[in-house]
Formats: structure tokens, sequence, C-alpha cells
């Protein structure tokens, strides 16, 4: 290190003395590297999943040629190479977390494995949700037996996967209710993280893979009014980015998973619908009170709208409405221009733009605020989206649209040489 090749130089200046030299020469040797431990645990998975892997390879290739009794032998062989290596983990390796988690992988694998050829040796009936749903129930009490968290970032995929298969590619498809229950599991596991290691990479991973696999598997609601799921998105984007800029969640910048799903999120269903098309059909509809209330998409809207509510009292309570930023209130204020929308598409389509144009002049002058060009550049981007959507919706001779873009194109270049001019000054 460059530190201690200058501590000589130091000390033949008298700028420190030959104890705090040597002190500082001690503590820099004995210091741990971090780049060092992270990388440990990334070979430690990848190597892992590679001897997993190699070693079914191995075994399909000859898998012909064995008789029932060594197709059995080598179906649990993998199972007991990762129970074996877990065990030694918890008694030998119990601090080093590259052991833990590439055990822990290992034998992740190792039992979908194992299922997947018991099944085909035996000849066992199911299909691939069952075999999905086997093969997580069985991984979950890995993840806090080994307190591993590249396992649960896998539960959590398997457990997406196995929601969709149910809800979008089965036939007949249903609601994967299960997977509720299933993803709450992991919420202690998470609830850890944020505690213990409220800046690690695998707390970040965690919010995006429980943000994304949230927003996958909620469209499995969709069975019989599709069109009440633009509410229950519209509620859960306004969750997720309430959710990811309260004090649950230390990092509260836009670089948060749920912060910025939940923004652009709300953003792509306003656009998706300040066209008139979907307004039209929605009053065509014959839509009853005693059918809605009873449907999965009214239900699930119900629980969501409530849950971010919740969440935005909360906020309301810690801050004034001036510094309530509007993404973490569109969801509320579409929810009546929505059922307005039944009555009258002109009136839906009129205030659906000029929530987006709102939202994108707010976060302009929030960027502005917090000289932050992201946000800024954020803000006219939506200004942008909403002009581009306009282009294409609208009788507008080509000279008016021209002009248009032109002046989003200055006011990108305008604003932001401003703000960089700004930041200058202050320097």
């Amino acid at each position: 290190m460059s530190i201690l090749n200058d501590l000589q130089e130091l000390e033949s200046a008298g700028v420190i003395s030959k104890d705090t030299s040597t002190r500082i020469e001690s503590y820099y040797k004995n210091k741990k590297d971090p780049s060092t431990n992270k990388l440990f645990v990334v070979f430690g998975i990848l190597g892992a999943i590679l001897v997993g892997l190699g070693t079914i390879l191995i075994i399909a290739h000859n898998w012909d040629e064995l008789s029932r009794g060594l197709k059995t032998g080598a179906a649990f062989l993998p199972l007991l190479i990762g129970q074996a290596l877990c065990s030694f983990t918890l008694l030998k390796k119990h601090q080093n977390i590259a052991w833990k988690e590439g055990s822990a992988v290992f034998l992740f694998f190792a039992v979908g494995a194992s299922i997947a050829l018991i099944s085909q040796i035996y000849n066992i009936p199911g299909n691939l949700s069952s075999y999905l749903l086997t093969w997580m129930l069985l991984m979950l009490p890995l993840v806090y037996v080994m307190k591993s968290s590249m396992v649960s970032l896998l539960y959590i995929i398997g457990t997406t996967y196995f929601a969709s298969e149910t809800g979008y590619w089965d036939y007949p498809t249903e609601i994967p209710y299960v997977y509720w229950l299933m993803i709450a599991a992991i919420v202690p596991h998470y609830y850890l993280l944020l505690k213990k290691s409220p800046n690690s990479n695998f707390l970040r991973f965690h919010n995006w893979f429980v943000a994304l696999s949230l927003t996958v598997v909620l469209g499995t609601f969709s069975k019989q009014m599709d069109e009440l799921m633009f509410l229950a998105y519209a509620s859960l984007f306004g969750l997720f980015y309430l959710f990811g800029t309260s004090k649950f969640l230390p990092d509260k910048t836009t670089k948060n998973a749920f912060t910025l799903l939940g923004s652009v999120g709300t953003v792509v269903i306003l656009l998706i619908l300040s066209f008139n098309e979907f307004w039209e059909h929605l009053i065509k509809k014959e839509m009853f009170l005693n059918e809605i209330i009873v449907a999965p998409e009214f239900i699930i809207t119900v629980i969501l709208s409530v849950l971010a509510m919740m969440f935005l009292y909360e906020r309301l309570k810690s801050s004034s409405i001036k510094g309530i930023s509007p993404f973490s209130v569109a969801f509320l204020l579409f929810i009546p221009i929505f059922f307005m929308g039944t009555f009258s598409s002109i009136a839906a389509v009129f205030l659906i733009n000029l929530l987006v144009f709102a939202i994108g002049i707010l976060t302009i002058r929030a960027g502005s605020k917090q000289n932050h060009l992201g946000i800024l550049n954020y803000g006219l981007l939506i200004i942008a989206a909403l002009i581009v959507c306009r282009f294409f919706d609208t009788d507008l001779s080509f000279v008016i649209r021209g002009l248009l873009f032109i002046s989003v194109g200055v006011g990108f270049y305008f604003v932001n040489y401003r703000m960089i001019k700004k930041r200058q000054e202050n320097d």
C-alpha cells in the first residue's frame, strides 16, 4: 500500500513519531481486505454451482448404462455430498461466509437434481409446478440453518418461477395463493439483512429480486376483470416507492430498487392509460358491483391500496405535504380518475395527462432544489415521454410536433447547462 511506503519519509521529516509509524504499519498489515473477502464469497458460490452442474452432466452422460440401483445411488450422491459439506461448514467453518454460501448453494442444486432424478427413475407423476413447489419448500429451512443469502435469492427466483408456471403457463391456470405465504416466509431473513448488513450487496440484490418478483406475480390475479389490474399495479408501485423511501431501508436514494421501480412503474402505467382506447373499452364493458367486490383483482387492489395508504399516512406524520414526492401520492390520485373513466373517457384522459405532466414538472423542481442532475433529467424524460405519446395520438401538424421536440431538446440543454454552471459557481 502507498501509505506504508510513505511512512519512513514521514517519520524522517518529523511529521509522525517512530511509535506512531509502527502502530500505523501494524494496523494496515492486520487489516482484512473486504474486497478479498467478497471475492472469496463470489468464487465459492460460482465454484459450488459449477461443481454441482459438472456432477449432473457426468451422471447424465452415463445414465442409460446404469442399473436402477446405481441410478438411485447416483441420484442421492450429490445430496449426500451437499449435506456433508453443510455439516462440515456448520461444525468447522461457521464463521466463513464463502464456505457457508458455497456449501448451501451446492446443496440447493443437489436437492433439485435428486428430486428430478428419483421422479424419473420411478416414474413418479407430477408437473413442473409441483416439482418447483416441493423443491422450494424443502430449501426454505436451508436459508435459516445455513444463514445463506444466496440460497435466499435462489429461493425467490424459484418461487417466482413456480407462481408464473401456475398462474401464466399451466393449463388450466390458477392463482398461486401459496406464493404469498412462501415469499412471506423469507421476510425474517430479509429483516435480518436490513438490521445486520444494511450496506451489503446481498441486501441490494434482495431489494431487486423481491420487487421484481412481486411485480411479475401480481399479474396472475388477472382472471375476471383485467381492467382493475391497472389499479392494483398503480397501488403496488406507490407502495414500492413509499417503502423504498421509508425508515425501513437505509438507502433512500434513487439507486434503491423499490424507489426506482416504484417511480418508473408509476410513470409507465400512467403513460399507457394516457391514450383514449383503454377508457373507451372500459366504458363499453359491463361491470356489476356484486361481481366486482368478489373478483380477485378487486381484492388484491384493496389490500395493496390500504397498505400504500398506511405508509403514506406514516410519511405525512413525519413531514409536511410540500415534502412529499408526487410518486408517493400518484396512486391515490389515480383511484378517483380510474372510476371517473368508467363514465367519461375524455375527463380521464385529460386528468391522466395532467397528472403525468405535473409529476414531470415536480420532479424537475425537486432535482433543481437538490442540485441533482439525475433527478432533474428524469423529470425531463417524463415530459419527453408524454410528448412522444401525444405525437402518435393527436392530429397536430408535423410542424407543431417538430417544434415540440425542439423545445424539449432545448430544455434538456438549458436546464443541464444552468445546473452545471451553478455547481461551478458554488465551487
